[in-house]
């Protein structure tokens, strides 16, 4: 996305321009919905653990959708992220409650180590302790389609009859550092989040992209924390 585009844009938008106060207001509103869905999913009864199961994939398929639709769409946005932060909230919610029956008190673990992630990595990128370079984004972008890739041959591993990539999900030496890995890509990819952030405000982009950007943030948490409550449960089962 360069600076000529977003000035284009802008300059036929009477919506008014982006600014990073603007977008870190949005992920706070979105973070908050994320909050709520996931405790009232939380707290819905359920009969059984298939079908809380049943109702995540249901959650998690409208989550996909809106994601996509976001992306494709960013003027959509300010109307979209919002319905996008409920969606995950509810797969939040299931989620964490599934491993919650499993692994007790591993929740909170995973909340808190979620958001001290959050503080280190904005505090490092605030006070450019780490210098978010052209080299940093193609490594890190790289290593998220990598891992993309990795379980996307496993889902499909899966789908066809076998056993998926074992690594993936079993509590081998392997698989937790590969949780490891994974864990630290997510945490590197809300420094690209920063960045973008903080550079479409300075193009001059449109006002809806402060929700575009809310969302791209709140995403990137999203899968921070699925990815440290795996590595979380990992640990668990290895011990």
């Amino acid at each position: 996305m360069r600076e000529g585009a977003f000035r284009t844009i802008s300059g036929s938008c009477a919506c008014g321009s982006m600014t990073a106060r603007g977008a870190f207001n949005r992920t706070g509103i979105l973070l908050a919905l994320v909050t709520l869905a996931a405790i009232f999913s939380w707290s819905f009864p359920c009969a059984s653990v298939a079908a809380l199961g049943s109702k995540l994939a249901i959650f998690a398929v409208a989550g996909l959708v809106l994601a996509v639709v976001t992306m494709v769409r960013m003027d959509w946005a300010p109307y979209t992220a919002p319905a996008y932060a409920v969606a995950e909230g509810l797969v939040l919610g299931s989620l964490s409650r599934l491993f919650n029956f499993a692994y007790p008190g591993i929740v909170v673990q995973a909340v808190a180590l979620t958001f001290a992630v959050f503080g280190v990595m904005l505090a490092l990128y605030r006070f450019r302790i780490v210098q978010v370079t052209d080299k940093f984004r193609v490594v890190v972008s790289a290593a998220t389609v990598g891992i993309a890739v990795v379980y996307l041959v496993s889902m499909l591993l899966s789908f066809f009859g076998g056993t998926g990539l074992g690594f993936v999900h079993q509590p081998s030496i392997f698989g937790i550092l590969f949780s490891l890995f994974v864990v630290t890509i997510a945490s590197l990819n809300l420094m690209l989040s920063f960045d973008f952030i903080e550079q479409v405000s300075r193009y001059g982009a449109p006002k809806y992209m402060e929700w575009y950007a809310a969302f791209g943030l709140v995403m990137t948490l999203v899968w921070l924390y699925i990815e440290v409550l795996n590595f979380l449960a990992k640990l668990r089962q290895s011990n």
